[in-house]
């Protein structure tokens, strides 16, 4: 019998032990505790309001010429999700085929609009675990949350840059939810002052309640007036929407559709604010602006009717906007006499809303982006500029 060195048989068995595990590794379906069970379907459905890009940081369109800290779109990405489960150095982010860990590599395994038929998609959800993506031996899948990212990044055409298509949904609803859910900027708070005072027909102080926001800030307290009959509010609503566009149209010729609303509180201690339920709310504002159609002080008495007016008849003559209200870093020029302010400090952001930087900036990218938002609104008249940042004094243009 040939003797065998103790280093050999060390060496042997070593050898032995290496080609079972990596048999064993390489083998991704089998019986172990982590598979037992493991259902990798996505749970979730398009939801067109995640922000969903390919890279974790990009700079809005109009930054300022050193980008403040509301510049920037810093969001959890496509490539962040794809760099930390699968393009490691250890493997598709380095030796291993396919590669992850750029946008044409990644685009090599997307159709665009469509994850069912995006082998990537296929690869994150499968419950075939031979092909299954990140391997189900490591113990590290991909969470619900990360798979809605890439799911409606795949949706809504897997760009490689966002757009106003990306910008307005997730915009819109920051805004909405944010704004709204303190019952301030809604359209029952905006219509329970004027049914309080009279100005809505058939309404009365006993459709109304109250209802008190104490401000987290400066804790002080405010107290809303608002309208609890539904049906009467949005019907309500969406006349004073319309009759808002006549009037400004033409102010003369439409003067019948004159608008009337208080700003002031001459009914118990009553706050009326612009509501942002919707989109079309929202736009309203910008285009609108509050403070121009509420006043408080009497702009107009009908000779006929006797009615109060308390609405102005220019919309550009304005100090503020919604964006304005938002971003601490702009300051704003009136539309109407291009004059600018000198201060800002965005209320509706910093003691309303609590809104973080990259949601003041996606907010920002969606306004200058958004086509229903008259260029008026973004870069004055005649692309003279309305917004200029503060500390360079930027001002941004088309």
């Amino acid at each position: 019998m040939r003797k065998i060195s103790l280093v050999k048989l060390v060496t042997l068995i070593l050898a032995g032990f290496a080609i079972t595990t990596l048999a064993t590794q390489c083998k991704k379906e089998d019986s172990s505790a982590v598979i037992q069970g493991l259902d990798r379907a996505f749970k979730g459905t398009a939801d067109s309001t995640i922000f969903s890009t390919f890279y974790s940081n990009n700079l809005v369109a109009m930054a300022d010429a050193s980008p403040k800290i509301n510049d920037s779109l810093k969001f959890r990405s496509v490539l962040s999700v794809l760099t930390e489960k699968c393009a490691t150095k250890n493997c598709h982010g380095g030796s291993i085929s396919p590669k992850f860990d750029t946008y044409s590599d990644v685009m090599k395994y997307v159709t665009p609009g469509n994850p069912s038929t995006s082998k990537l998609w296929d690869y994150i959800i499968t419950n075939d675990f031979n092909k299954a993506m990140p391997p189900v031996s490591t113990n590290d899948e991909v969470s619900d949350a990360d798979k809605s990212i890439i799911y409606n990044w795949i949706v809504n055409g897997a760009k490689e840059k966002p757009d106003v298509y990306d910008f307005r949904p997730a915009a819109i609803s920051i805004i909405s939810h944010g704004c709204t859910s303190g019952n301030c900027h809604n359209e029952s708070t905006a219509l329970g002052g004027w049914a309080r005072k009279g100005l809505v027909s058939g309404m009365a102080a006993s459709d109304t309640t109250q209802w008190t926001y104490t401000n987290p800030v400066t804790a002080v307290s405010t107290i809303y007036c608002q309208l609890t009959n539904t049906t009467t509010r949005d019907l309500v609503f969406q006349s004073y929407k319309d009759s808002i566009r006549k009037f400004y149209s033409d102010t003369l010729a439409n003067a019948s559709f004159r608008p009337y609303k208080t700003f002031s509180t001459p009914v118990s201690a009553i706050s009326s604010r612009g509501p942002f339920n919707t989109y079309d709310d929202i736009i309203f504002d910008i285009c609108y602006p509050k403070s121009l159609r509420s006043s408080s002080s009497v702009s107009y008495t009908d000779p006929v009717t006797k009615k109060a007016y308390y609405v102005k008849g220019n919309n550009l003559n304005s100090t503020s906007t919604l964006l304005m209200r938002v971003d601490s870093t702009l300051v704003m020029a009136n539309p109407f006499t291009g004059i600018y302010g000198t201060s800002n400090t965005a209320g509706m952001a910093n003691q309303d809303g609590g809104l973080k930087p990259h949601e003041i900036a996606l907010i920002k990218a969606w306004y200058f982006s958004d086509p229903n938002i008259p260029d008026v609104w973004k870069y004055g008249n005649a692309n003279t500029g309305i917004f200029k940042y503060k500390v360079s004094g930027k001002i941004i243009t088309k």
